[in-house]
């Protein structure tokens, strides 16, 4: 899932460890989330939507296609 959570937290002028720190989670996570590398429960990302006060999908962009086509090669390695 792509995200739009560098760019909220260069709007607010806040560093990955300051969010992090306002939201709970470690810096790590911010970096993980911001990097695509991890996709937030749905609490946070609520959370992380509250606090910038926005939806949360002008944050977090869900992508069908790219989530089908990981779909199909997870299967392709059961078979």
């Amino acid at each position: 899932m792509k995200n739009r959570l560098k760019v909220y937290r260069a709007m607010y002028n806040l560093s990955q460890e300051e969010l992090a720190r306002k939201l709970g989670v470690t810096r790590q996570t911010i970096i993980a989330i911001e990097k695509g590398k991890y996709d937030p429960s749905l609490k946070l990302a609520f959370k992380i939507a509250k606090f910038f006060n926005v939806k949360i999908e002008d944050i977090f962009i869900y992508e069908e296609e790219k989530e089908k086509q990981q779909t199909k090669k997870r299967v392709s390695k059961l078979s």
